[in-house]
């Protein structure tokens, strides 16, 4: 009898101290933030002398920095590539899909006002380059990462870029948001 009563009184305590143990509703952690919509961003070129791509010389690659702005009350994430098309001025340009560097997305969490960007990797072209040598920016329409609707960003740098559209390593390419 006595080890049915200590059976009995070891349940007990095995189950008053796992309700003892549960997290009350009001103080468990908030749920994780869910991604970023196209909704709830702005987005556009870095501007700044240090974000401005040099694209006078023709010597080395150069960048340009996109923005993402969370406008939303919420928190959000973003994780990946955004989506880039170049549209050309030329009307031999036609438009380019860019292709994404081999860099590891990471996580970025932004709060209401916070902002993100990425690059994007270009090989600009000197302007004496036969037409069929070179693309002439004039757009970019820029999706978020996992979103299937755009921005149309005017492209404000000027310069042209050297025609890779159909190369398999091109040198005009992204890299992930944040990074």
């Amino acid at each position: 009898m006595k080890s049915k009563l200590t059976a009995v009184a070891l349940a007990a305590i095995v189950v008053a101290g796992t309700a003892a143990a549960a997290i009350p509703a009001s103080a468990a952690s908030k749920a994780e933030p869910t991604r970023c919509h196209t909704a709830d961003l702005k987005a556009g070129f870095a501007m700044g002398d240090d974000a401005k791509p040099e694209m006078e010389q023709t010597e080395k690659q150069t960048q340009a920095y996109i923005w993402f702005t969370n406008q939303s009350e919420r928190t959000c994430t973003l994780s990946g590539f955004a989506g880039v098309d170049m549209i050309g001025a030329q009307t031999t340009d036609g438009t380019w899909s860019l292709a994404r560097s081999s860099k590891t997305p990471e996580k970025m969490i932004l709060e209401q006002g916070d902002t993100v960007d990425f690059s994007i990797t270009l090989l600009p072209v000197a302007k004496s380059a036969p037409q069929k040598e070179k693309f002439v920016p004039a757009k970019f329409l820029v999706t978020p990462p996992n979103e299937t609707e755009h921005f149309t960003l005017k492209w404000p740098f000027g310069g042209q870029i050297l025609k890779q559209d159909g190369a398999t390593r091109p040198a005009t390419y992204l890299n992930p948001v944040g990074l």
